[in-house]
């Protein structure tokens, strides 16, 4: 059963993580060569605020 985690921040639309799980499941349950519905993706959304990159909070680094 593949699990597949995705983090990513705040201000995706319903319709844009709904199309990301059906390509993500469909191209994983085909190169995996397993069922489909034994797929598992869990998307994290975060805030800017709480991560960084280089030492400098994203919030700063990438503002909106």
């Amino acid at each position: 059963m593949p699990i597949i985690h995705i983090e990513m921040f705040k201000g995706r639309s319903s319709d844009q993580k709904r199309e990301l799980v059906e390509v993500l499941s469909r191209e994983t349950a085909r190169i995996t060569h397993c069922a489909l519905d034994s797929v598992h993706v869990v998307i994290s959304d975060l805030s800017k605020e709480n991560c960084s990159v280089g030492g400098i909070l994203c919030s700063e680094k990438f503002p909106d």
